[in-house]
């Protein structure tokens, strides 16, 4: 079995987007989504070797996301159904303007119950870079036990960890998902924040970004990105910095769209791009997400990314 270029793990659910407001009923799109196999998707299609481990419930929806992942050529083969629990689900509703609420049915489903021995058999395989999101941790003990064992056997391998916070206040407050996510941060070699989660992992609310930056730096961090939404992001590595603006595009549905970035921005990283490349091609691959529905199925291709720069109103033939 090769050796993956990254490896995640977490919950992957079954979505249902909503035409229209829940109580009036109406139509529905039955798709898959989790911020880690989005991520993973977002990768394959790029052209790297990404392997998504992950529990699913012995059931219809189970059966689609692991046939969505397969299809979309990420790597499930560590991936288990759980005979006892169903596999989560959640809705989508469009509110006002871009606005999307979610509404989730996940206690007690069988993604939530992964542990450690569910991922350490894939991290054997040494991949290049380990990415792990603030989302596993707050699901329950077992899923924090997970994410702190397998980081820890990571660096012990010499495995590059990424830690995108992507912080979930309805899953846990903001203390302790502060106190969980700030030493995983510092021990992180990279680490992927908005600029309102930045604070949960290194500092006080309220503190300058490119301070709170240069002490995860200090603390341990490689790079440390920054998005700012439709402000673009900022990277910095060592002595270096790196500042773009979001790519001018219509936006369409913006769930997402943190997964694309990461997602981008790990390519950018295994490809070698120095900063300003890499966080050009998380920014571009954000762009797509923004510019389609759905979590994932927009995500570009290698090819696709080129298409950013051409003219408006052109015909690709």
């Amino acid at each position: 079995m090769s050796r993956p270029d990254v490896l995640t793990f977490g919950e992957t659910m079954a979505v249902f987007r909503a035409t229209g407001p829940l109580r009036l009923g109406g139509t529905a799109q039955l798709s898959v989504a989790g911020a880690e196999s989005n991520l993973a998707v977002g990768l394959a299609r790029l052209g790297h070797a990404a392997c998504w481990v992950g529990r699913v419930g012995s059931d219809e929806l189970g059966e689609l996301v692991l046939r969505s992942l397969r299809a979309e050529k990420v790597d499930v083969s560590h991936a288990r159904t759980d005979p006892r629990r169903p596999t989560g689900l959640f809705v989508l509703e469009p509110r006002a303007g871009h606005l999307m609420r979610a509404s989730y049915y996940r206690a007690g489903s069988a993604g939530s119950a992964i542990t450690a021995r569910d991922v350490l058999p894939a991290l054997a395989r040494r991949p290049r870079i380990l990415h792990v999101t603030g989302i596993t941790p707050a699901l329950n003990r077992s899923a924090a036990d997970a994410v702190s064992a397998v980081t820890e056997e990571a660096r012990a391998l010499g495995v590059t960890v990424c830690l995108d916070v992507n912080y979930r206040s309805a899953l846990w407050p903001a203390q302790r998902a502060r106190d969980f996510l700030q030493p995983l941060a510092r021990s992180a070699d990279i680490v992927i924040a908005s600029a309102d989660e930045l604070p949960l992992v290194a500092g006080p609310p309220g503190g300058d970004p490119d301070q709170l930056a240069a002490g995860l730096l200090a603390a341990g961090a490689e790079e440390v990105v920054i998005t700012r939404g439709a402000a673009g992001a900022v990277a910095f590595s060592g002595r270096q910095r790196a500042d773009l603006p979001a790519r001018q595009v219509p936006v369409t549905d913006v769930v997402g769209a943190g997964d694309a970035f990461a997602a981008g921005y790990l390519s950018g990283v295994l490809d070698g791009l120095d900063l300003p490349g890499r966080l050009g091609r998380a920014i571009a691959a954000g762009a797509f997400a923004v510019s389609t529905r759905g979590d994932w199925e927009g995500l570009p291709t290698r090819r696709d990314l080129e298409t950013l720069d051409v003219s408006g109103g052109t015909t690709l033939r």
